[in-house]
């Protein structure tokens, strides 16, 4: 079992919108740099054709070195664990030295040792951590132990697609059909002290659904969502952002916390606890860190 101590980087780092780019379009790469993305996603997977795979794998490697991206969180996503692609997307994402390296579909602890061995062997660099897709009913119910497999292990991203195909269940607002498995993998993130990430949504042109989707995730504790179009990334930004009332009053409870003079303090006529000063601090940190990536 791995502590959250023991992980790669437990420095906060903004992730409030990770979008998917295929790595076989060579103009949606250059769009990428243009775009206030917290992370990309250069995808081997969904996105790329079978007979385009190698080519965009050269395509991902060549965006990781170019030193084009600025602060974004680069993550390379390979194809899955027993494609014919999987063993050489992995030698190259571990030479590229990517910030992640994504791997869709995995489903056991022993899975994530096998990764983590395979990155390792191929030369990836300390600070390359590992995240897991967790995207089927095995994966979500074996969550916790491949969230504490490793030390490299840093992230989940849910993959709400698959999962609703594996429960053969619909796509509806409010997502009830997989609100148990993220659940699951919610736990089993904050127990393990990773990143989670939420899954896709899918439909690009509906923008009140998707804000109502990001605003659900945000209330769950997602650190952000994954993205389909460049379009959503100002609304995933904006939603897993604190607000300005959430900053002025984390700001206030740490002020009320600190001119204690008794041991109860009250904010806005609320009682204030060293949980909510915790809280408080978080939310600070993540606004600091936001605000430094802003021009």
């Amino acid at each position: 079992m791995t502590d959250a101590n023991d992980r790669i980087d437990t420095t906060f780092r903004p992730r409030r919108s990770v979008l998917y780019m295929p790595s076989s379009n060579a103009k949606a790469l250059e769009k990428a740099k243009t775009l206030p993305v917290d992370g990309i996603i250069f995808d081997l997977e969904d996105a790329v054709a079978p007979d385009a795979k190698v080519e965009a794998r050269g395509a991902a490697v060549a965006a990781v070195q170019s030193g084009a991206y600025g602060a974004r969180e680069l993550i390379i996503r390979v194809n899955s664990i027993g494609t014919e692609w999987h063993d050489d997307d992995i030698v190259a994402a571990a030479a590229a030295g990517p910030d992640v390296v994504l791997v869709p579909k995995v489903n056991s602890a022993e899975e994530v040792h096998r990764l983590v061995a395979a990155l390792e062997a191929a030369g990836a660099p300390e600070r390359t951590s590992l995240w897991a897709m967790v995207e089927t009913p095995v994966g979500m119910l074996n969550a916790l132990s491949i969230a504490q497999a490793s030390p490299r292990l840093t992230g989940f991203v849910m993959g709400t697609n698959d999962l609703v195909k594996e429960l053969y269940a619909e796509h509806v607002p409010g997502r009830r059909p997989v609100i148990t498995g993220l659940g699951l993998a919610l736990l089993a993130a904050r127990a393990a002290g990773i990143v989670i990430i939420d899954g896709v949504y899918n439909d690009v042109k509906d923008v009140e659904g998707f804000l109502a989707e990001c605003e659900q995730g945000r209330q769950m504790g997602f650190d952000g969502k994954t993205l389909i179009h460049p379009g959503q990334v100002e609304g995933a930004n904006r939603a897993f952002a604190p607000s300005e009332q959430a900053v002025a009053d984390a700001r206030g409870v740490l002020e009320a916390w600190d001119n204690r003079t008794t041991g109860v303090v009250t904010y806005n006529n609320r009682m204030v606890e060293s949980l909510h000063v915790e809280s408080a601090k978080r939310t600070l940190s993540i606004h600091e860190a936001i605000t430094a990536l802003e021009p």
